[in-house]
């Protein structure tokens, strides 16, 4: 083989590795205004993105005071305020795969997506199902006439609850369909349980602060 052969097929071998390499971006939401956010990229330091602004490929959608809407790789994000994630973009075979990064707290919240419509969402293993509000479901347009009706022991107390299952629900690149849950009255409209009906399917492996969520099946 000659030399330039040679060197001709490592090129191409190098190209064809990298290629199937999986990369990360690393998004953090620092703080939010109306139309603009200031954000972190890949680590990077803070920056003030205005609605349609794109930065290292992530574009800013939308912003309010409460949330922003971001787009990578044609994918969107719905992330808070000091909300982060890390969504990975391999080959064709590799597993979609989540990020998060606990708060102050120790909590890991996400923004995400239930029957498309966007929702924030508090990680909780001790969760059977998913857990929305009533308001949020009649948002959904979920009929609750059609549900199952139960009762939850919750901090509150004894409440009703309605068991449903959700079309579709999404965090980050992780989407799964038919997944349960439970609509309860009297929780707060601001966020969602992502209990076990939905972590149940994934793996799911936590170092420091850093929590990481892989699609399985």
């Amino acid at each position: 083989m000659s030399v330039n052969r040679f060197y001709i097929l490592s090129g191409l071998a190098g190209l064809l590795a990298a290629a199937s390499v999986a990369h990360a971006t690393d998004i953090e939401v620092a703080g939010l205004f109306n139309g603009k956010a200031m954000v972190s990229i890949n680590g990077s330091p803070a920056k003030v993105m205005a609605a349609g602004q794109t930065l290292q490929n992530v574009k800013l959608v939308s912003a309010t005071s409460s949330a922003a809407i971001f787009e990578v790789d044609g994918k969107k994000q719905t992330l808070g305020m000091g909300q982060s994630i890390s969504t990975a973009a391999g080959n064709s075979g590799s597993k979609p795969t989540v990020k998060l990064t606990a708060d102050g707290g120790g909590h890991f919240n996400t923004g995400g997506s239930i029957n498309g419509r966007p929702i924030n969402f508090l990680v909780d293993t001790g969760a059977t199902t998913i857990a929305i509000s009533v308001r949020s479901a009649q948002a959904m347009g979920i009929d609750l006439r059609k549900a199952n009706v139960g009762a939850s022991t919750t901090a509150a107390g004894v409440v009703r609850t309605y068991r449903v299952t959700f079309d579709n629900v999404k965090v980050g690149d992780i989407s799964l369909n038919f997944v349960e849950g439970n609509v309860l009255e009297g929780m707060p409209d601001d966020f969602a349980l992502l209990g076990n009906s939905f972590l149940s399917r994934l793996d799911m492996k936590r170092e420091g602060t850093v929590l990481t969520l892989t699609k399985n099946y």
